[in-house]
């Protein structure tokens, strides 16, 4: 299996997996007991919580989650005020946001431009006093589009509004801006263990609980942590880290390979330039993605966002960006990193091209 859908979920690493499994055997104990054994496993989450600030900017404290939903939601129910967000935010943002419209918050969702880039001029008319919270994705999940934070985040403050960064596709990937206020990440996004996640909240914010009982994290988010996959999250951010360069590096040197490999009858969906290298959605016109598919089996891609494939709609993104029904359907998403070799990536997409190319032809 050649494994291309990284912005899906990324395969664990070894230094995550070594970092859980002494918890997982061993130290079973409650890391909110103060016994020692409660002690010795909270110390782990501690351990594991400055490594996953270590790719947070300073200034705020990180509150672990069960994963980058739960974070998204309590940073938007638990703030007050009208939401501004964007067409192609992900449906943690989108439909929280949809449900707190109502329950009567006033909600912006503002356009994205073709290459998937939030109109600046309507950002700045929509930011305005009354605002409390404005939500946009640092790297977009289905196209790896980068918005402009930095300069979102200043209008945010201008109008006296709080700035939520969704960083999960970002994290660890790409230099997180300055100027956010709540920061939303996820460990299987970095090569860390499914179900585990964060919210960064910079000093002197505060949100209401979205979960309310013991209130063990720093921020009021109650339940149990699991100190195995606080673990293994923090030794994934902590080699994300060390590796920073050397994997943007390999995913720009993946990027550029693919791009002189695909034929011409490939169009790229969305900037060219403000992305992160990582991320290919093509389209080809005609293309039927589910026969495409069922051809390669031992070719793992997208055919979008892994969190709407099998609803049989298309994507929100790319209609966001102007294409139509069809060229939607006709999309596919590559998605690579530091596993992926580039020999397997080459081939890899030879072979998709070629049964591009016989449905074509069979047409």
């Amino acid at each position: 299996m050649i494994y291309l859908d990284y912005q899906a979920t990324t395969p664990l690493a070894p230094e995550a997996l070594a970092a859980m499994l002494p918890l997982l055997e061993g130290n079973f104990a409650n890391p909110h007991s103060a016994h020692a054994p409660g002690r010795a496993a909270k110390a782990a989450v501690e351990v594991a919580r400055d490594d996953v600030a270590g790719l947070l900017p300073p200034g705020g404290t990180v509150s672990f989650t069960s994963g980058a939903t739960e974070a998204l939601n309590w940073a938007i129910k638990g703030s007050t005020g009208g939401i501004v967000t964007i067409a192609t935010e992900h449906a943690a943002v989108l439909d929280t946001v949809e449900a707190e419209r109502r329950r009567g918050r006033d909600v912006t969702v503002l356009p994205v431009g073709p290459e998937g880039l939030v109109d600046l001029a309507a950002a700045r008319e929509a930011i305005k006093p009354g605002v409390g919270l404005v939500a946009v994705m640092l790297v977009n999940n289905e196209i790896g589009v980068i918005q402009p934070i930095e300069e979102l985040a200043h209008l945010a403050h201008q109008a006296g509004a709080l700035f939520l960064c969704d960083a999960v596709q970002g994290y660890g990937r790409v230099r997180i801006p300055d100027g956010c206020d709540l920061i939303a990440v996820s460990a299987h996004k970095i090569h860390g263990p499914k179900g585990a996640g964060a919210l960064w909240i910079r000093d002197g914010v505060t949100l209401e609980p979205l979960l309310h009982g013991g209130g063990q994290e720093p921020a009021g988010r109650s339940g149990t942590l699991s100190p195995a996959l606080c673990a293994g999250f923090g030794a994934a951010a902590r080699i994300a880290k060390q590796r920073f360069g050397i994997d943007h590096a390999h995913a720009e040197q993946l990027y550029r390979a693919a791009l002189n490999r695909i034929a011409g009858d490939w169009t790229l969906n969305g900037s060219q330039e403000d992305r992160y290298p990582g991320n290919l959605n093509l389209r080809h016109d005609g293309l039927d993605v589910a026969r495409l598919m069922s051809d390669l089996r031992d070719i793992a891609f997208s055919a979008g966002s892994a969190c709407a494939s099998g609803s049989g709609r298309p994507s929100h993104v790319l209609e966001a960006i102007g294409l139509s029904t069809a060229e939607a359907r006709s999309s596919i998403r590559i998605g690579f990193g530091r596993y992926t070799s580039e020999d397997e990536l080459l081939h890899a997409i030879d072979r998709i091209v070629a049964a591009a190319r016989a449905q074509s032809r069979a047409a």
